[in-house]
């Protein structure tokens, strides 16, 4: 009987190790989301230069800031400062986007419905907004590319996602 009031004893002396938390929701869904728009970004300038019925999405994005810049009376930047405009507002966007997938257990899920919305959203909305069609809607293959890049954008959020649910900081 003695021995095991001692080590009762012995385990109460031993410093515990600091816990570790999971990490804050938000700052997860941020994350998982930054990781899809970089991938998706990423993906879209490397396959740009490469092959020629890649969408051009970064097109999109430089006609957008031009036509805003417009509106309000500015001049736009030059054609190389305009594209780096576009790029990094591609990436803010989609990242705020691209956070909806979350980290829940569905987050793969949200994230690939997510992903074709915006694909699909990429090729049937240029024209309307006044972005014209060919960037994203030149062939066929164009519009397929287009929302299989986004598709896979919302499943890189949806898996970062859920991959740092079990993260512990």
């Amino acid at each position: 009987m003695g021995s095991k009031k001692k080590d009762k004893e012995q385990k109460k002396k031993k410093t515990k190790k600091p816990s570790k938390k999971r990490m804050n929701k938000w700052l997860r869904a941020g994350l998982s989301g930054l990781a899809g728009a970089v991938a998706v970004t990423a993906v879209h300038e490397t396959v740009r230069r490469f092959y020629p019925n890649a969408p051009r999405m970064d097109i999109l994005g430089m006609r957008a800031i031009s036509k805003g810049l417009h509106y309000a009376g500015k001049t736009p930047p030059t054609e190389e400062r305009l594209h780096t405009w576009s790029l990094v507002g591609d990436i803010v966007s989609n990242g705020l986007y691209y956070s909806l997938t979350g980290s829940k257990k569905n987050a793969l899920w949200r994230g690939s419905i997510l992903g074709a919305v915006a694909g699909i959203g990429g090729v049937v909305l240029p024209g309307p907004m006044g972005l014209g069609t060919a960037p994203s809607n030149r062939t066929r293959e164009t519009q397929a590319l287009t929302i299989a890049y986004y598709l896979m954008a919302g499943v890189v959020a949806g898996a970062v996602g859920r991959w740092l649910r079990k993260v512990k900081v």
